[in-house]
């Protein structure tokens, strides 16, 4: 299995340039890393409110229970919440935090508020 260097920047440096692909092989296996796993306790995005406003959710991993939101966590802007998202499962799997060692991107207002 794909293990994150938690030392490799430079992927993340990647991904935080281009939030929407393309993306090298090497991202790419990141992502497919930080996205897979149990559905339990997994961090999403979720729209409230089309094309522009998102929350970040945590599934139970139970088809029966709804997602649970954060709405303390808004966005109006989709390559600002996926870079959130990114970063909250980079500091789960790696166990290392982004801070201090990446600048948070300034995204272009429109970046994904169009995206569909």
């Amino acid at each position: 299995m794909y293990r994150i260097d938690p030392d490799r920047i430079d992927l993340v440096e990647a991904f935080k340039s281009q939030p929407f692909g393309p993306h090298a092989a090497e991202v790419k296996r990141m992502l497919n890393r930080l996205r897979w796993g149990s559905m339990q306790d997994r961090l999403v995005l979720v729209c409230v409110e089309r094309h522009r406003r998102w929350v970040l959710g945590r599934l139970s991993g139970r088809r029966d229970r709804p997602i649970e939101l954060d709405r303390s966590a808004q966005f109006t802007n989709l390559a600002q919440a996926e870079w959130e998202i990114f970063k909250r499962r980079w500091q789960q799997h790696t166990g290392r935090s982004l801070a201090g060692r990446v600048t948070e991107p300034a995204y272009d207002s429109s970046l994904g508020a169009a995206r569909r």
